[in-house]
């Protein structure tokens, strides 16, 4: 499924607004990329499609309820401030912290959370220095392997914490090394922007080893 600018409202359920605010994402990420390299030049013209919409359907794996939204590794945002963008219609009550300890890419995410308004904050730290964040919702898209990202979260996660981990065609194989120390209770779902690719949707995980 290709995901445009004119089909991402429809796809997504989401008001004229928020498809101004993502216009103005994508003009700071445009304006910004060639100094810092937020996304590959080969997806510049692919945004909507490979960065936004990809982004955005880890939105609607949140379940009834999200008050503290924990994004690692976030970049150029993805997901995490795709979703505080979407959040901001949707869900105005949602706090997100975005956690990326390159300093210019921090930069870059306070910028478009000031610039839209955003529920969001940066911590400019390795994501194994932050504080306990106590979040009901964490998220990582690209940034290490499942086994990583499952120890990264043990300290952040609710007991009802959701872990929201888009994963590409080695997905299998992540699992399988990762329940070598972890108990995982995960449901999978194939990703709607790329047929090779899936969700995962982690709501119970504990440490074997």
């Amino acid at each position: 499924m290709q995901v445009s600018r004119s089909s991402f409202a429809k796809t997504f359920d989401v008001s004229r607004e928020t498809i101004e605010l993502f216009d103005e994402y994508e003009a700071l990420l445009k304006k910004w990329n060639p100094k810092i390299n937020l996304i590959s030049r080969n997806t510049l013209d692919e945004i909507w499609h490979r960065h936004f919409a990809d982004s955005a359907q880890v939105y609607h794996h949140i379940g009834d309820s999200c008050n503290n939204w924990l994004d690692f590794g976030s970049g150029a945002g993805f997901p995490g401030l795709v979703a505080a963008t979407i959040a901001k219609q949707k869900n105005p009550d949602i706090r997100f912290t975005l956690a990326e300890s390159d300093h210019r890419k921090a930069a870059f995410l306070m910028t478009v959370v000031n610039a839209l308004g955003l529920s969001a904050t940066t911590i400019t730290e390795r994501i194994e220095n932050i504080p306990d964040q106590n979040a009901d919702v964490i998220t990582a898209r690209a940034v290490a392997s499942l086994d990583q990202l499952l120890t990264w979260a043990a300290p952040h996660a609710q007991k009802s914490a959701v872990l929201l981990f888009p994963k590409g065609n080695s997905y299998e194989s992540e699992l399988t090394a990762a329940r070598k120390h972890w108990h995982i209770d995960v449901e999978t779902t194939q990703s709607m922007t790329d047929s090779s690719s899936v969700i995962l949707r982690i709501k119970d995980f504990a440490r074997v080893d």
